[in-house]
C-alpha cells in the first residue's frame, strides 16, 4: 500500500473524509534527505555505442509528506555542480568548464516541486521546475515508495526510487563533437535515477 494512498467510495454521499491508514498517517512530517545513504544519477550516451554513468556527491533537500493527501506533498533539492563524478578526474573536469555546467558561474541546480500525483499502489508522480544554468524547465519523476522504516540509531526513514529523461538541450547544454562515422559523441537524451533516503525530523 502506498505512503499516500486514499480511500475513495464513490457511493460515498458525506464530504467528510475517509478514514485513514494509520501506519500512513503516521508517516506524515518533515524529512532531511540523508546524502549518504542517497542516488543521484544521470546516464548519457556516449559516442552512440555505450553508456557513462555518473552521479552528483554534494546536496541538500527536504521532503513534506502528506500521508493523507498526496497533493500536499513537497520536495525540495538543491546539488553542488561541482561534485559531479563520472569515473573519470578529465571528464569531470570537462563537465564542470564553460562547454557544459559553468560551475564557477552557476554553482548549483536546483529542483522545487510543483505537484505530486498518486498513481496507485506505491507509484507516484513527482512534477517540478529544474534549474540549471539559470533555466528553469518542467521536469517529471516516476516515483516508487520502497518502505519505511526505523534503523538502528532510531531514525525513522522513507525510501524512494526514481526515474526521468530530459534533453539537456532545453536548459542550454547544447556542447557536442560530430563523429567521423556519423552521430554525436554525447547524447541530447540523458536518463535520470534517483534512490531516496530520508530521515524524520523530531
Amino acid at each position: 500500500m502506498g505512503i499516500f494512498s486514499r480511500k475513495n467510495d464513490a457511493t460515498t454521499t458525506t464530504t467528510a473524509p475517509a478514514p485513514v491508514n494509520p501506519d500512513l498517517a503516521a508517516l506524515t512530517g518533515e524529512y532531511t534527505i540523508d546524502p549518504s545513504h542517497t542516488t543521484l544519477g544521470f546516464v548519457a550516451r556516449h559516442a552512440m555505442v555505450t553508456n557513462v554513468k555518473g552521479s552528483f556527491q554534494e546536496f541538500t533537500g527536504a521532503l513534506h509528506l502528506d500521508g493523507s493527501d498526496p497533493s500536499r506533498s513537497t520536495a525540495v533539492l538543491d546539488v553542488e555542480m561541482a561534485s559531479i563524478d563520472t569515473g573519470s578526474a578529465d571528464r569531470d573536469g570537462h563537465l564542470k568548464s564553460a562547454d557544459f555546467f559553468k560551475t564557477e558561474e552557476f554553482p548549483k541546480m536546483a529542483f522545487r516541486s510543483t505537484k505530486v500525483e498518486a498513481l496507485g499502489g506505491d507509484d507516484y508522480r513527482l512534477t517540478g521546475d529544474l534549474t540549471i544554468l539559470g533555466t528553469t524547465k518542467p521536469l517529471t519523476i516516476d516515483l516508487e515508495f520502497n518502505g519505511a522504516a526505523k534503523d538502528p540509531f532510531g531514525n525513522e526513514r522513507v525510501g524512494f526510487e526514481g526515474k526521468a529523461e530530459i534533453l539537456r538541450s532545453a536548459w542550454g547544454l547544447t556542447w557536442n563533437a560530430a563523429l567521423e562515422t556519423g552521430g554525436v559523441l554525447v547524447s541530447d537524451k540523458i536518463k535520470l535515477n534517483f534512490d531516496i533516503s530520508a530521515i524524520k525530523q523530531a
